[in-house]
């Protein structure tokens, strides 16, 4: 592996959702990632094939049962050589295996050690289940989204799991090596979807502050109260994506669109947003998605086609910047940001649970003896041939 992050070990104890995301972020810039799996044959916690849960790329994987004595220990052996270790269990389930952060630092005093939860490891709701949905409903995120008088709108689970979870958890996790590095001391890192998700809405903080923003869903700017920032449907089903808020790209949607009337000339004039909705919506329904792309195609104007999935990676720029690959049938999103001098890499494929265990084993210190004690106890299990 290359990329910045080359030479960096991160130990992984699997989960589902946003601490495989954050670990894939780290693999995807060169860490080296090992993923501590538990026995079995599908990908911890989906029920799926694990060759095919693609968050999993880029890393081996070491197959445990973390109920025996013998892989505790030889997972603590482990984690004496990484530079960050990162789970994503309820508060107190790693300290009931024997791998809280007290243990774990007492032997690797420079751990980093990342902690991801859906509410923190405090707080009265720190025990309570929940989803990407509950992160983002306490966090005032939810309720931002949607149209006036209509119910909240969820946006998959990207504000809270990905965005507010996993990406969060890696960036906590490197400011946390940045500090160990000048201190010599690690720390533990409470990464919670709640508060990643919350600062999220810190644009629309500002907003509010400075009297731009109305605390009725839909009546804003940017969250579907105007008709120049808003989706329209196209003639063949299709639809486009208008963002034209400051004037100068307003002036080009209005060029594009034909609005040559003096009713498009009030841009902010939010009495007249809904009327000029229905007859901007009507416009566009005249021409078909590819038709509206040729009109803006020369025009700054803050207008795009939205693209399925089945189109993204044919679109001219994304092709052309490599945004999407395919590996083994499926498609994949490339590693992002991009570096000059180190960039990152698409690394292994998705590991079945067990595929690397010895050769893991090998590289971070043990010998063949204590290979062959721990894969016969069945404390470290290895995947059967022809799973590899």
């Amino acid at each position: 592996m290359q990329g910045p992050l080359k030479g960096v070990k991160v130990v992984e104890i699997a989960g589902i959702g946003p601490a495989p995301f954050g670990a894939m972020l780290l693999a995807d810039m060169g860490a080296e990632v090992i993923r501590i799996d538990p026995p079995g044959k599908m990908s911890a916690g989906l029920g799926i094939d694990a060759k095919k849960d693609l968050l999993n790329r880029g890393r081996r994987s070491i197959s445990m049962d973390l109920k025996q004595p013998a892989a505790v220990e030889a997972a603590l052996r482990l984690i004496e050589g990484a530079d960050l270790l990162l789970e994503g269990f309820r508060p107190g389930v790693m300290e009931r295996l024997g791998l809280g952060p007290d243990v774990c630092l007492a032997r690797n005093p420079r751990l980093v050690y990342g902690r991801m939860t859906g509410w923190g490891q405090s707080g009265p709701l720190s025990q309570k289940a929940g989803h990407d949905i509950n992160y983002i409903a306490l966090s005032g995120a939810l309720g931002l989204i949607g149209r006036k008088e209509d119910r909240p709108v969820f946006p998959l689970n990207l504000v809270g799991d990905m965005g507010g979870g996993g990406l969060f958890l890696a960036f906590g996790l490197l400011c946390g090596l940045t500090e160990a590095r000048t201190s010599g001391k690690g720390q533990v890192v409470d990464t919670a979807m709640l508060e990643g998700a919350a600062l999220q809405i810190m644009g629309v903080l500002t907003m509010r502050a400075s009297g731009w923003w109305q605390d009725q869903r839909g009546t804003n700017v940017v969250d579907t109260g105007s008709y120049f920032y808003e989706v329209y449907e196209t003639a063949d089903g299709g639809h486009m994506a208008v963002g034209a808020i400051e004037p100068q790209f307003y002036k080009a949607l209005c060029e594009g669109a034909g609005l040559n009337d003096e009713k498009w000339q009030k841009q902010m004039n939010a009495g007249n947003w809904d009327a000029l909705k229905k007859d901007l919506a009507d416009i566009f329904l005249s021409k078909t998605r590819d038709e509206w792309v040729a009109v803006f195609d020369g025009l700054d104007a803050c207008v795009s086609p939205i693209l399925a999935l089945d189109e993204v990676a044919d679109h001219p720029h994304n092709a052309e910047r490599g945004v999407f690959v395919e590996r083994d049938g499926f498609l994949q999103v490339a590693p992002a940001p991009r570096f000059s001098r180190t960039p990152g890499e698409l690394g292994l494929p998705p590991p079945s649970p067990g595929e690397h265990s010895a050769d893991i084993l090998r590289d971070w210190g043990f010998d063949e003896a204590e290979i062959d004690q721990l894969l016969e106890s069945r404390a470290v299990v290895s995947a059967p041939k022809g799973e590899n």
